[in-house]
């Protein structure tokens, strides 16, 4: 890039990052037993069901993946050192999101029906850890592979334990002394999403051949970064298009989950109300339009901007190289902006 050529829109930079990984990515879903591989494939937007080519494009953003280039990059090494931390990722984040929706019963996925509704529980649970494996089983074939599978499994701890802090928030009463509070919110969310997308650039930073203290920032700006998107995503899972979202409107309240919008709400004098309603089925429009009312919705995104500050601060402190940094804000800012 010369210094006469904008910087790539976020759309652009995505696209690259996953032109670039998408190959080895394709090699590595290959190496599975061809009814696993048809599983993940699904699961990434290649195919049918029955393992035909997908008539349309139903796959994610690849935030993760292009962390993961991206982190490389930051290093200064070339952008291709960082592809196997991003296959790596990307396999445990498809992992993740098969499991997740066997857990929450969320019966489509990006406008599909889930893994597990396609083809089964006991088949999509297989399928999961499969791709599990596979993620490992590529970080250790590369040189610093020690190093890169102790930082994946460092992140598949936080994020298993986010996992389940947000599976037990739902049970928890919305008063009294086991209420769930904002700062244990904040805990579940950096380890939930946060611990992914931070391992994502740090993976590519250390194979890239950066040392502790950028690999370290990158992590702490990626988890900054993971609270930041959980907060907007919490805001969509009620206000959001489901047009656009692909989500029922209202599905996190009729799930009674603890996100934060509710439980800014539930703290204010204005929500007293909420938790009737959050117990009455039906009355999901109601408690939306009271957590709005009781400055939840507000009080989220000023809690995302907060995060996303300090990520970007942490960004803009550490030795990366200068334009993988922009990059990374690039990406940070299409990441959380979706409703800030």
């Amino acid at each position: 890039m010369t210094a006469l050529q904008a910087p790539p829109a976020a759309p652009e930079l995505l696209a690259h990052c996953a032109g670039l990984v998408r190959p080895a990515l394709r090699q590595a879903v290959g190496r599975l037993h061809p009814w696993l591989g048809e599983m993940a494939a699904y699961s990434f937007g290649w195919c049918e069901v029955g393992g035909a080519p997908a008539t349309a494009a139903s796959g994610g953003k690849g935030v993760r993946q292009a962390l993961a280039v991206l982190g490389a990059r930051a290093a200064g090494a070339d952008e291709h050192a960082g592809i196997p931390a991003a296959v790596a990722v990307e396999l445990v984040h498809v992992f993740s999101l098969l499991h997740d929706d066997i857990m929450d019963g969320d019966a489509t996925r990006r406008r599909r029906p889930a893994v597990w509704k396609a083809y089964g529980t006991g088949p999509a649970v297989l399928a999961g850890d499969a791709l599990f494996a596979l993620a490992v089983e590529t970080l250790a074939a590369v040189p610093q592979g020690a190093g890169a599978v102790r930082l994946l499994s460092a992140a598949l701890a936080d994020l298993m334990r986010g996992q389940a802090d947000d599976l037990l928030f739902t049970g928890r009463p919305c008063t009294g002394p086991d209420r769930v509070t904002v700062e244990e919110y904040r805990s579940m969310a950096e380890a939930k999403t946060g611990a992914l997308l931070g391992c994502a650039a740090a993976l590519g930073a250390l194979l890239g051949g950066a040392d502790e203290d950028t690999t370290s920032a990158l992590d702490r700006a990626g988890r900054h970064l993971g609270i930041a998107f959980q907060l907007v995503d919490d805001v969509l899972g009620i206000w959001g298009d489901p047009a656009v979202t692909g989500k029922p409107t209202g599905g996190d309240l009729r799930e009674r989950k603890k996100t934060y919008p509710v439980l800014a709400a539930l703290g204010s004098p204005a929500g007293r109300a909420l938790p009737e309603l959050l117990d009455s089925p039906g009355r999901s429009e109601e408690a939306a339009e009271l957590i709005e009312a009781a400055g939840g919705r507000t009080a989220a995104l000023a809690e995302a901007r907060a995060h996303t500050a300090t990520a970007r601060a942490l960004l803009s402190r550490a030795p990366l190289a200068a334009g993988a940094a922009g990059d990374l804000l690039t990406v940070l800012d299409f990441l959380v902006g979706r409703e800030l």
